[in-house]
């Protein structure tokens, strides 16, 4: 609130599910120190359940492929009298939109994503002297330049009662320790060779108090995880069954989380659950690591000298033989015990 004018904040961020979850967290900070605004998050449909609880957060679900769509999003958006736009993603399509609110008189902010010199690490080979800012911090300056602060509050989302009794009718009570694993990212460089994450799956499930759940989408995925489940005992594969709000109240039940530096790393902090990090390529010094997650709980070769070598993923290795994969199964099991 500014001179005591309630105030309408116009949230950006089309992108993926991961890159949408980090956002989770600021918002939630601002808008429960600034109670009397209105914040209009723009994202992806179905994503609304991340926002679940946070009273005065609304969601518009949009999608703009085409200028002509974005022409049509802007039309709509304006029925919210919006004060302030933020943008959280400044790329061409929210470029476009932040011009046309400032030419209706709203004031406009973005991010500072730093990509000069995570271009100049990733690329050009300069080396990490110290962790980059985490999305999170740039996020809070995003807030910060339009005059709004936030701190580290949030801990989890809010329970979703209807969810959560979904989740206790389909899993039942819990007995001994659950574990998930989400085995898959979207480059080859963030995964695992599935021959190691056969080995964790394989290993965990001999334990007879500890019950797996596999978490995955896309359909190769689920099906290779479908397959991988009939095979252990006590593993169950929820890849392409639950709706995220479901998804993340199961996740809540957990007693931690194995994944890669992909989605479910992010969507785990979101219910204050422990993620246990697998990074390939990629570097958790770039500022992608979860929200309040620890450092001890990644898991990486610090021995490459190749990396990072990418921000957020490749499919290729300028050596031929992704190196940076080389992590064994022990390795994973170890710190999950830890």
């Amino acid at each position: 609130m500014i001179n005591d004018k309630i105030m309408t904040y116009l949230v950006l961020r089309f992108s993926t599910l991961g890159n949408v979850a980090m956002t989770v967290p600021v918002i939630a900070s601002v808008s429960a120190m600034h109670p009397d605004d209105e914040f209009i998050v723009v994202a992806k449909k179905r994503l609304s359940a991340m926002y679940y609880g946070l009273s005065n957060v609304r969601f518009h679900e949009a999608e703009p492929p085409s200028i002509r769509s974005l022409v049509r999003l802007y039309r709509d958006l304006r029925q919210y009298s919006v004060d302030v736009v933020i943008d959280l993603q400044k790329v061409p399509c929210t470029w476009f939109l932040r011009v046309l609110f400032r030419l209706g008189g709203s004031r406009t902010y973005s991010v500072d994503y730093g990509r000069w010199t995570k271009h100049l690490i990733t690329v050009c080979g300069f080396r990490l002297s110290k962790s980059l800012p985490t999305e999170f911090e740039r996020y809070q300056a995003a807030f910060r330049k339009a005059g709004l602060e936030s701190d580290d509050r949030f801990t989890a989302l809010a329970v979703n009662e209807p969810a959560r009794q979904a989740v206790m009718e389909q899993f039942g009570e819990k007995h001994g320790k659950w574990i998930g694993i989400a085995p898959f990212a979207k480059s080859r460089s963030n995964m695992l060779p599935y021959k190691v994450t056969k080995e964790v799956i394989a290993r965990l499930s001999e334990n007879a108090d500890t019950r797996l759940f596999l978490f995955g989408a896309g359909q190769i995925e689920c099906e290779m995880l479908r397959q991988w489940a009939s095979v252990f005992p006590r593993t169950t594969s929820v890849a392409g069954r639950l709706p995220l709000e479901q998804e993340l109240e199961l996740m809540r039940r957990l007693d931690c989380m194995v994944c890669m530096d992909s989605a479910n790393q992010h969507l785990s902090s979101l219910v204050g659950l422990r993620a246990i990090s697998v990074w390939c390529a990629t570097h958790p010094e770039l500022g992608f690591m979860g929200w309040k997650q620890h450092k001890e709980d990644i898991v990486q070769l610090d021995r490459i000298a190749c990396r990072p070598c990418t921000c957020h993923g490749t499919n290729t290795c300028r050596y031929r033989n992704f190196a940076c994969r080389d992590i064994n199964a022990e390795q994973i099991i170890k710190r999950i015990y830890e």
